[in-house]
């Protein structure tokens, strides 16, 4: 493990937080805590923490002795002063005359003992950083440390590799009992420079911020070191078929049976998005003999089951062809990890005082031999986090297989950390958005009408993929959206399909399209080239029917139903002079929309459309507006606001539109109109 520190850093880093206000010792404890936070193989997202014992002022004027822990909801790798609240540290010593504390005590004392009420909740291990009486204490999950740790054999293991300088102590939940059992150890041991807590992580501490980061280092390079003498020993593999289908068509049948109905009459699902992963240690993992064994025993580091849940799904190997048995064995093996779910609820919550609410029964991690494994989540950011929680669940058994047995904490303690209301509350919940665990497409995506309609998709709550025939200027927009940006020609269906077995494989299918993409040709009907006239169409009329056709194959093995969106624009529905080759194609493409609400009603798809009209944008430019405007002898202002209600109407206005109809479940085969008030353009 590589040593980070810098004394340059170090001192930049005091100069830097000085300017805030901040003290010495505060700031080299943020800038050791972001030195171990952003090494994933010490620190997952949320896990682990760090304190320093120093002195500040209170708002009397009086120096108190605080403890800077860090605080709930804060990741290490990021981790600025704030998030490592100050907390008064002389009543936090006190609470170690006592036998027993319960958690609600615990974090109360913590709180009421806070110098800034309003700062986050210290960690459920404050008690622990407080009586250890160094300066500096470091906690992390390490990765080689949890290998050796995480075995039948793991205490002694640790002995033997640490020595006598890092006491184990055997596997107690997190809270005051381990903090007791920890200062218990501590007084035994006073000279020791960590502590080892078995099949959960490990400890060092030192005076100075340097010396518990370097002894963290050190003692992390130790277990390293021992690891390697069994690096090049494999896990003996399955046999796989010949020929793998690929992520791309396996992500969208795992989607639609990990989509839970919240009400299947009304077509409304808790959808889930996949992060795929298949690094050669992810593959060594999945495609092991005994993955079945290793697999189902349980996390790594007991905090991890909040993200994970104490099992993965395990899949069958996809062959190629045979996607139809595969969709049946994964459903039955859905079914089946859904039961056992609930089973180990009421068995562990049988015992609960009090009792719990059983969380969802959806899996959190999938693992497919061949194919690598899926994190899973209700957003992008749930499911990237889990799959690197669950990539670092592989490397860690992985490296312990190879040198002896993965075992971890047992079932009961599993139940306990995963509904315990202190390690629930690190994932802060909150309402979910409307649109959230939707995969949203829009094509024309580089443009005015297509970054306004992603935007709002994305405020929503939908991963949004943009496609553009332009890939620098899509993959700007979507950077701009937090988005995802691909380049697509629609004309070309091998183009398109591409584009969609790419979205399928980064999120895992697809719930909303708006065929947004398109271009207005000009001239009088009867005398336009063919070649301009078949251009039109090629682009305004295939153009939406290639990514329809693409979505809705996604959205049939998905069976969660979808939502198909066009831009029809006005000239569908009035058309003007000289504006045929635009107009007949839109017009085309308003019946198309019609015949997918008519041919895919019954499979829970609506397909509805937007008809806009003078929208400022690539079709209808300032120069545009300014020309016309003239040759009617308006300003541009009255030209652009020429309709009933005497308002311009805009990009924006347009994508509210189609937000809308994306969540309307009920209404098909329609025509929302957004023009200000058109009668000459209203459908009759």
């Amino acid at each position: 493990m590589e040593n980070l520190w810098s004394d340059e850093a170090a001192r930049a880093a005091v100069t830097k937080y000085a300017a805030q206000g901040v003290n010495e010792d505060l700031a080299l404890r943020t800038y050791t805590t972001r030195l171990l936070g952003g090494e994933p193989r010490l620190v997952q997202h949320g896990g682990g923490n760090t304190s320093v014992k120093t002195k500040v002022t209170d708002s009397l004027g009086r120096k108190v002795d605080v403890l800077c822990v860090k605080g709930s909801g804060w990741d290490m790798g990021i981790i600025e002063p704030p998030g490592l609240p100050a907390v008064k540290l002389t009543p936090l010593l006190e609470l170690a005359a006592l036998d027993a504390l319960s958690d609600e005590d615990m974090v109360n004392l913590q709180r009421t003992n806070l110098i800034d009420a309003g700062s986050p909740t210290p960690s459920v291990e404050t008690l622990l950083h407080a009586f250890i009486p160094h300066k500096f204490v470091d906690h992390t999950h390490a990765n080689a440390t949890l290998s050796l740790c995480d075995r039948p054999d793991g205490m002694a293991l640790c002995r033997k590799v640490f020595g006598p300088k890092v006491p184990v102590i055997d596997f107690v939940p997190p809270g005051f009992a381990l903090a007791k059992k920890a200062k218990e150890t501590f007084n035994a041991h006073p000279d020791c420079i960590g502590l080892m807590l078995h099949k959960h992580g490990i400890f060092s501490f030192g005076a100075t911020a340097r010396e518990a980061y370097e002894r963290m280092i050190g003692l992390v390079s130790l277990a390293e070191q021992e690891l390697a003498k069994g690096a090049d020993r494999k896990l003996v593999q399955v046999k796989l078929p010949a020929s793998l289908a690929s992520v791309g068509d396996v992500a969208p049948i795992l989607r639609g049976l990990l989509a839970s109905p919240i009400d299947k009459d009304e077509g409304r699902f808790a959808r889930v998005i996949l992060e795929h992963r298949a690094t050669p240690a992810v593959l060594d993992y999945v495609n092991g003999a005994e993955l079945a064994r290793y697999s189902q025993l349980g996390p790594v580091t007991p905090d991890h089951v909040i993200r994970t849940k104490p099992k993965p799904l395990i899949l069958p190997a996809p062959e190629t062809g045979k996607l139809e048995d595969f969709a049946t064995a994964a459903r039955d093996a859905v079914n089946k990890f859904r039961a056992g779910y609930r089973a180990y609820f009421e068995q562990h919550n049988a015992k609960a005082n009090p009792k719990k609410k059983p969380l969802d029964d959806t899996p959190r991690v999938a693992l497919v031999p061949g194919l690598g494994l899926f994190g899973i989540g209700p957003t992008a950011k749930d499911a990237a986090v889990t799959a690197d929680i669950a990539e670092t669940c592989a490397a860690v058994v992985l490296d312990a297989e190879r040198t002896g047995r993965f075992e971890t904490i047992d079932e009961a303690a599993q139940f306990d950390m995963e509904y315990w209301s202190l390690e629930q509350a690190k994932l802060g919940k909150t309402q979910p958005k409307a649109l959230q665990g939707q995969v949203a497409i829009v094509t024309g995506g580089a443009g005015t009408i297509g970054k306004a309609t992603a935007a709002a998709l994305k405020r929503e709550g939908a991963e949004v993929v943009l496609l553009d025939l332009n890939e620098e200027q899509v993959k700007a927009t979507a950077k701009s959206l937090g988005a995802l940006g691909l380049a697509c020609d629609v004309t070309d269906r091998a183009s398109v399909d591409a584009a969609f077995k790419a979205v399928a494989t980064t999120f895992g299918g697809v719930d909303i399209l708006v065929a947004n993409a398109g271009a207005a040709w000009q001239g009088r009907i009867g005398e336009v080239d063919d070649a301009v006239l078949r251009k039109s169409f090629e682009l305004n009329f295939f153009g939406a029917q290639n990514v329809a056709q693409a979505a809705v194959k996604l959205m049939l093995t998905q069976a969660t139903g979808g939502t198909l969106l066009f831009n029809v624009s006005k000239q569908a529905v009035n058309p003007g002079p000289n504006f045929g080759p635009y107009g007949l194609p839109k017009a085309a493409a308003m019946a198309l929309m019609r015949q997918y609400a008519i041919d895919y009603g019954a499979d829970g798809i609506t397909a509805n459309a937007v008809n806009a009209d003078r929208i400022r944008s690539g079709l209808l430019t300032d120069d545009m507006v300014k020309a016309r405007s003239t040759a009617r002898g308006v300003s541009e202002r009255d030209y652009m606001s020429g309709n009933l209600l005497g308002r311009e109407v805009r990009a924006e206005d347009v994508a509210e539109a189609f937000v809308s109809l994306a969540l309307a479940r009920k209404t098909t085969g329609a025509v929302l109109t957004v023009d200000g008030g058109n009668v000459a353009a209203a459908l009759r």
